[in-house]
């Protein structure tokens, strides 16, 4: 096989460009047979392969740098920049990440995971590139897709590039598009043309002759400007990025290497910021991610032969399915309920909603902070809309959540899906933070449900707020711990459990392994109290301190970072040192959700050593 001597883009330059489309063939068959046992974004890494190829074929890596903009396409980049032979650990613990990462190769750059950043990045190295000695000078190639181009920071970075005028490259890269066979056909000849060096030297000197021809030759060059612009409105969709203050070339077949390799080093050797449109099949080359690239976009393990999943459904229900059940439930009983989604309608649950009410939902695209600053606007007109994201997208709004939602005191209801330890996905998407930068807004109520019933009672409660609710939930099966359900209370807890040993507060997901570990204590004749905290803000007051007058220590646990979080907050009631139980103030790799919790002592058997490792220092 071609691909077990590659392990650089120094051995990819050593094939002909003829033996390219086998090397592809290779390229697409490992990462599906990996990624069929161990998940991951499959069907984006197969439309890029020929696109990575043809990168790596004619840069010199890693000292041209090449940015991918999320990463979800970047597999084809790993295996080519000597990962190979580790990519079978892809998304496991210590393995190889799912996405581009700074601490796993010389090849990739930045550690990349959300969406639209990736021409800001490259224009920051071209500009401190710029500063170098001529000798030292590198390329920059940021490759984004088309969703990236629904997130806003892409066009701040694109407008600034354009206006900088800074040697890099764009690699724009559409799967969502086709080309006509005419259009294709005339849209390669013109670019073949518009990208030769010789058509560029002649354009370099008639501008340079033009310009030095006074008045008459400045409306001369307008003139032939307008011609290439022309032309290219007549046949190439580039027009907008022209306006920009780019180069645009393309739309050319991303899948065909022979055309591709050689448009690719003519338009690198071109000065100034410029953008090739290539356009990609998702999923191409294994046939049940060309049919459903959907479901292949992020896929668990799955049977090659016939691409039917080999996860088995648990007994339970997920969160987002219990959640996704009682908003429908609530919206066929009030027509004001409207949902909103930034690009993610079935990982978060609402392609049922949309399903059964098409014309109250709006997915907005990649653009978290546009989605809350539309939702503030639903709100304002009087309708009661719920904004579904994972807690790690929710980041990227923070602003608009003070200014635009807190600020304004709109009943918009915040479900945070993946709040807590994600797993395979890693640092860049781990719902770790939200607790300790919620915390610190005015007017947000923040719920965490114990388990799914009371998921369903929590999201019934917030529709009948007159303030911002935010409900954060976690990935995974939802418990039941089959207690009887009190009706939701502003800012009330729950008792569990009573005991006199110590009383642990638990917020959400964490009331499971406490009450386990609770259980398990009683065989060592330790007896503790249990509250479930229901909100971290606003918290129950009243009952925290009541509790604490009792003796025995106080714990809290939570599946969030610790510092500003959740256990700051009962400390910020009580006046006093809590001891906390929740994560580190650090970024989390990936691994299976069970292995990390375990790590990190959030299961019953780490709360329940947690706790016995206070007794036991505590003074007689």
């Amino acid at each position: 096989m071609l691909l077990d001597g590659i392990n650089s883009p120094q051995d990819l330059k050593k094939l002909k460009i003829e033996e390219l489309p086998r090397l592809a063939v290779e390229i697409r068959q490992r990462m599906t047979e990996v990624v069929a046992v161990r998940g991951g974004h499959l069907a984006s890494s197969l439309g890029a392969v020929e696109l990575i190829i043809a990168l790596h074929y004619c840069l010199n890596a890693p000292s041209d740098k090449i940015i991918f903009d999320v990463g979800h396409q970047a597999y084809a980049h790993k295996i080519l920049t000597g990962r190979n032979k580790e990519f079978s650990t892809l998304r496991a613990y210590q393995g190889i990440s799912g996405f581009p990462s700074k601490d796993e190769s010389v090849y990739d750059c930045f550690t990349t995971g959300h969406s639209s950043n990736a021409v800001s990045l490259a224009l920051g190295l071209a500009c401190a590139r710029d500063r170098l000695t001529p000798d030292e000078h590198f390329k920059v190639v940021a490759v984004i897709g088309d969703g990236s181009l629904s997130g806003g920071l892409c066009f701040e970075g694109l407008n600034n590039a354009g206006h900088f005028k800074k040697d890099m490259l764009v690699v724009l890269n559409t799967n969502e598009l086709s080309i006509s066979p005419n259009v294709g056909a005339i849209s390669n000849y013109l670019n073949k043309i518009i990208s030769l060096p010789v058509y560029n030297r002649f354009k370099e000197s008639l501008e340079h002759f033009l310009t030095k021809r006074g008045e008459k030759g400045s409306r001369v060059l307008k003139l032939v400007t307008k011609f290439e612009e022309s032309l290219k409105g007549l046949f190439i969709p580039g027009m907008l990025f022209e306006e920009l203050g780019f180069r645009y070339f393309g739309p050319l077949d991303g899948h065909n290497l022979e055309l591709l390799i050689p448009a690719v080093k003519n338009v690198l050797n071109i000065k100034g910021p410029r953008i090739l449109h290539v356009v990609t099949k998702k999923g191409k080359g294994y046939f049940a991610a060309e049919n459903e690239p959907v479901r292949f976009h992020g896929t668990g393990p799955f049977d090659i032969q016939t691409g039917l999943s080999l996860t088995k459904p648990g007994a339970a229900k997920t969160y987002t399915e219990i959640f996704s059940g009682k908003l429908v439930e609530l919206a066929a009983r009030d027509n004001k309920i409207v949902a909103i989604t930034a690009a993610m309608p079935e990982g978060t649950g609402l392609d049922k909603f949309h399903q059964l009410f098409a014309d109250r939902f709006f997915d907005v695209g990649i653009a978290e902070a546009h989605a809350v600053c539309f939702s503030a606007g639903l709100a304002k007109g009087g309708l009661k809309p719920v904004l579904v994201v994972y807690s790690t997208f929710l980041q990227r709004a923070y602003d608009q959540i003070i200014e635009d939602i807190a600020l304004q005191e709109l009943p918009v209801v915040f479900c945070l899906d993946r709040a807590g330890i994600v797993g395979e996905d890693g640092a860049t998407h781990q719902g770790i933070f939200d607790l300790s930068f919620l915390n610190t807004v005015p007017n947000l109520m923040i719920l965490a449900p114990k388990d799914g019933p009371e998921l369903a009672a929590m999201l019934e409660f917030a529709f009948t707020c007159a303030r911002p609710v935010v409900i954060r939930y976690p990935k995974g099966q939802a418990q039941n711990l089959e207690s009887a359900t009190h009706p939701i209370e502003l800012g009330k807890a729950e008792i569990l459990t009573e005991g006199k040993n110590f009383a642990i507060i638990a917020l959400g997901s964490m009331v499971a392994p406490a009450l386990e570990a609770i259980e398990s204590l009683k065989k060592e004749n330790l007896s503790g109290t249990l509250i479930n905290a229901r909100f971290a803000r606003p918290l129950d007051k009243d009952l925290i301190l009541r509790v604490a007058k009792q003796p025995g220590f106080i714990f809290s646990v939570e599946e969030g970072i610790i510092d500003g979080g959740f256990g700051s907050a009962v400390e910020g009631v009580l006046g006093k040192p809590v001891n906390k139980i929740g994560l580190p103030r650090s970024f989390i790799s990936h691994g299976k959700r069970e292995l990390l919790l375990d790590k990190y002592g959030l299961t019953a058997q780490g709360i329940a050593h947690k706790i016995k490792s206070v007794l036991r220092c505590a003074p007689a």
